[in-house]
């Protein structure tokens, strides 16, 4: 087969391509490249030479960061596979990504970049691409960019520390100033090349920060064309790395994590992170953020930053939790009503009605005296007080996080980010098919869609949102499902009296635990199981959505993510929380789900011990699998890579290799990380008045996943490409959400879940000694106040029990019903209503109150300090000074020709006029 043979049939291939899939064409006129100077893709298809990578050798300093000539930094890594190894009959799919590369190559050398090729050390069919950006290209595109860059250093007298006084404790939870020293503060202001000059230069080579070159050199990888074919344009790493063109690109590290680099002048930063922020010897320390952003980013700071305040903020919520769950702890001996349930003369002769259809049987209350004896350690009047605690805790927390973001824009140069136009992302400009007038500026530009097609577009995903949305509400249906045909079997196993291997269990295995803890097992394994399953399907429907800017996708992104997420951990909770329970009838008359299943009811003393099973079960279970998935997995495939690619001990690894050998970053970047904290926040503020705990789990998970995230993203990923970010983007409204609603949630758990109000009212309203005698306000008798009487002969044929015990006439079920033989037996009693609108007051009363006390907070704490607002002034001031003086330079400058014409005009008039006079 000839060469002609292969490109032919290269060429249909790529037609065929180009029409069906879901390559990066596009008709552009915004984005300006250099076509002009490129051969065209049938020049390249007829053999005209391009301009190629310098292929050298590598010069054997493994730490090196810069070309050979040690001079040019390296600013990016681009690695491909040599395609010449490769069998014949495969050769027409490389030779398209040979000729694919080798334009992309070229367009970045006529974009001013500079490359240099070096064979791999450890595999001989893997070639490393070095990046170079020249100095007049770091200007130009940082003016694209609109970085921030100094201009004059802060003259502003910083306010002095609270915690200055006892410095010489607290220093030690900072990490050692010695290694990590606090870098000058300037004012800064948008670079412009035609005003160098005014900003603070003192050294060419360290003006632009790694992070900066970093990420300008992305900018225009993610731009470069790499095929352009009449009208169509193809551009863009990210599709040539989809498409196998390319192997990886990602920045450099500057040295390994745990040896200091040997190069001259080297910052080693890499390694000051491992040894002050994700060693485990350092888990005590305060996180140095700042490095961090140096070398990350603003957008792994900004992370990290509120990690770090949450978790510090926990540590609050934490200590006042661990005292409820202590105080509940104590009385759990003590409470009135769980010692009726234990004594064997009050408990132990109340006989309650099967809790089935059939195969259940009667059951002593006192059968339950362990579970009453849990129960009361978390419900009890401490955790009326943590919930009401924690609504204006979360409150507290989002305003004094608000300020520290504000102090973080300041300092991180993001203040007016949002404010500038954002690039739109390369998927986006590829799909520019149609032309519309843009209202704001009223010049035509080009969109990947008409109204029309984004309706359609929004619609499907929409639809395709709420179906998966509908899939987790029959899931759950499901479980519940289950929970009724599980409490049956359990019931009838667990009650049966010839089982007498069981009978020392039974008195801390209920039927009503047993279901609780395997049906919250199996609905973790669901969560998981659709969770993977939905991210897939997320992701495909915001691809399709086509959104403009990176920003518009992330928030996209999150919205579907975090909605779906919603319901898939919080349904079972709310499940068991506002409807398990709250629909029975009476033994005489139970009600049924789907016509066939006997709704469940909650132990005599309530549903909060389940909610409170349910949420450890989903919390820990989460904590660990998420443990596993973003530390184990990434560090086995590093063990396996490296066990797999070893070589001989004499042989010098460089370092854009050694880079290599890293696990690859995900293309969310930190997506999971904010996901996985802000349900955990979900968990703490929602559902705390079940679970005084919450914030100590959380806590402990916190500590733990500062550090471990820090050391996976330090030892075991390849850098991440530096992106500025200005807050937490749309996860700050999504936990602005979460606290309104939390408010709400925990007021309706301690009304309906909980057993408080109930006692509460038994104890101002209805509280008697059991036979008749006045005993003013006592909580004695409560257990039997609650608990109503049926006639066993009132039980219809499909529910009556199987076994009936002997001289028993009635039982007794949790409700507040007339006796048989009343005027009005089996409808509710007065205390019923006493109840439900103690409830209901009780609900609309904290909530008032709660949201009253948040929005006076809210609009107590400015959410920027003042300080702050005065450096942004006195910086806006100096850049319009300088902006001000420059412009009347060049306009001075401009204007001077013409000065100058018009005075030689003027003299040469007045030397005429001289003459004429006769001078």
């Amino acid at each position: 087969m000839s060469n002609n043979d292969i490109f032919e049939m290269d060429s249909v291939t790529e037609t065929e391509e180009m029409e069906g899939d879901n390559e990066l064409g596009m008709i552009d006129e915004e984005v300006v490249y250099p076509e002009e100077f490129l051969p065209t893709y049938e020049s390249i298809k007829e053999g005209t030479t391009v301009a190629k990578a310098e292929l050298t050798e590598f010069n054997d300093k493994e730490d090196s960061l810069f070309f050979n000539d040690g001079v040019r930094r390296i600013d990016f890594i681009l690695v491909y596979e040599d395609e010449d190894k490769k069998e014949f009959e495969k050769r027409h799919t490389f030779q398209r990504k040979k000729r694919r590369r080798e334009y992309f190559e070229a367009s970045l050398m006529k974009m001013g970049m500079e490359l240099e090729a070096t064979k791999s050390v450890i595999d001989e069919k893997l070639t490393f691409v070095k990046v170079h950006m020249p100095w007049d290209v770091l200007c130009t595109y940082a003016e694209v960019l609109h970085i921030k860059l100094p201009i004059q250093p802060n003259d502003l007298s910083s306010r002095p520390s609270p915690w200055r006084y006892l410095s010489c404790i607290t220093k030690y939870f900072y990490p050692n100033e010695d290694l990590i020293r606090k870098e000058a503060e300037f004012f800064t202001a948008p670079f412009e090349k035609d005003r160098l000059d005014f900003f603070h230069v003192r050294d060419r080579d360290a003006f632009f920060t790694e992070s900066m070159r970093s990420r300008m050199a992305y900018y225009i990888l993610s731009r470069a064309p790499y095929e352009i074919r009449g009208s169509i344009k193809k551009f863009g790493i990210t599709k040539l790395l989809d498409g196998g063109v390319y192997k990886a690109a990602y920045p450099l590290h500057d040295c390994r994590f745990n040896v200091k680099s040997k190069e001259e002048g080297c910052p080693n930063e890499r390694f000051l992170l491992y040894q002050e922020w994700a060693h485990p010897k350092s888990f005590y320390k305060m996180q140095p953020l700042d490095l961090i952003r140096k070398y990350y980013g603003e957008k792994i700071g900004i992370y990290f930053a509120w990690l770090g305040f949450y978790t510090i903020m926990l540590a609050l919520a934490a200590v006042v939790g661990l005292g409820c769950f202590i105080y509940g702890y104590k009385t759990q001996e003590t409470s009135t009503w769980s010692k009726e349930v234990c004594d064997p003369e009050i408990g132990g002769k109340i006989v309650m009605c099967p809790q089935c259809d059939r195969e259940c049987k009667y059951w002593r209350l006192n059968s339950t005296c362990e579970a009453s004896k849990k129960l009361c350690i978390f419900d009890n009047f401490g955790t009326l007080v943590f919930a009401v605690f924690m609504s204006i805790w979360v409150t507290l927390f989002l305003e004094f996080w608000k300020r520290y973001q504000a102090e973080l824009e300041y300092e991180w140069d993001t203040v007016a980010f949002l404010e500038q136009e954002e690039p739109p992302r390369p998927e986006y400009e590829a799909k520019c098919l149609y032309e519309r007038k843009n209202p704001v500026t009223g010049v035509k530009e080009k969109v990947p869609y008409t109204a029309c097609g984004r309706c359609v577009r929004v619609s499907i995903g929409i639809g395709t949102v709420l179906f998966w949305i509908l899939l987790i509400v029959a899931s759950i249906v499901a479980i519940t499902v289950y929970r009724l045909a599980a409490f049956f079997a359990f019931s009838a196993r667990l009650r049966a009296q010839d089982l007498k291997e069981l009978e020392p269990l039974k008195e801390y295995v209920t039927p009503q635990m047993a279901t609780s803890v395997t049906a919250s097992l199996i609905s973790f394994v669901v969560i998981m199981i659709l969770n993977i399953l939905y991210e897939r399907v997320a992701i495909w429907i915001t691809d399709f959505e086509l959104p403009r800017t990176k920003t518009d996708y992330e928030n996209s992104l999150t919205l579907k993510m975090f909605l779906f997420q919603f319901v898939n951990y919080y349904s079972s909770c709310f499940y068991i929380a506002f409807a398990k329970g709250k629909a029975v009838g009476y033994p005489g008359d139970p009600v049924y789900l789907l016509g066939k299943y006997r709704n469940e009811e909650c132990d005599p003393g309530g549903c909060l011990i389940e909610l409170t099973t349910q949420l450890s079960i989903i919390m820990g279970g989460k904590a660990i699998w998420n443990n596993i998935q973003e530390v184990l997995l990434p560090w086995v495939k590093n063990v396996i890579f490296r066990y797999c690619t070893r070589v001989a001990s004499e042989k010098v690894i460089p370092r854009w290799e050694q880079d290599y050998q890293l696990q690859p970053v995900s293309k969310l970047g930190l997506f999971y990380e904010y996901l996985e904290m802000v349900i955990q926040f979900g968990f703490v503020t929602l559902f705390v008045a079940s679970f005084p705990l919450a914030p100590v789990l959380a806590l402990v998970n916190n500590l733990f996943e500062i550090r471990v995230d820090a050391w996976k993203i330090t030892t075991q990923f390849r850098r991440v490409v530096p992106e500025k970010a200005q807050d937490i983007g749309a996860w700050q409204p999504i936990l602005q959400g979460v606290a309104i609603l939390a408010v709400a949630t925990n007021a309706m758990i301690i009304a309906f879940t909980s057993d408080m109000i109930p006692r509460l009212v038994y104890y101002w309203s209805f509280s008697v000694y059991p036979y008749g005698k006045s005993s003013g306000h006592t909580m004695e008798g409560y257990i039997n106040s609650s608990l109503s009487v049926f006639n066993t002969d009132d039980f219809s044929n499909f529910s009556m029990p199987i076994g009936k015990v002997p001289n028993m006439t009635t039982c007794r079920y949790r409700d507040f019903r007339f006796p048989p033989g009343h005027d009005r037996q089996y409808e509710y009693t007065m205390q019923y209503w006493h109840v439900i609108a103690a409830k209901m007051a009780f609900i609309i009363v904290v909530e008032h109150i709660v949201y009253l006390t948040k929005f006076i907070l809210s609009y107590v704490i400015p959410d920027v300090p003042y300080a702050v607002k005065e450096q942004i002034k006195r910086e806006k001031y100096l850049t319009q000074v300088i902006l001000h003086e420059t412009n009347l330079k060049l306009v001075s400058k401009r204007l001077k020709p013409v000065i100058d014409d018009a005075l030689k005009v003027t003299d040469t008039s007045m030397a005429m006029d001289d003459l004429e006079l006769g001078f």
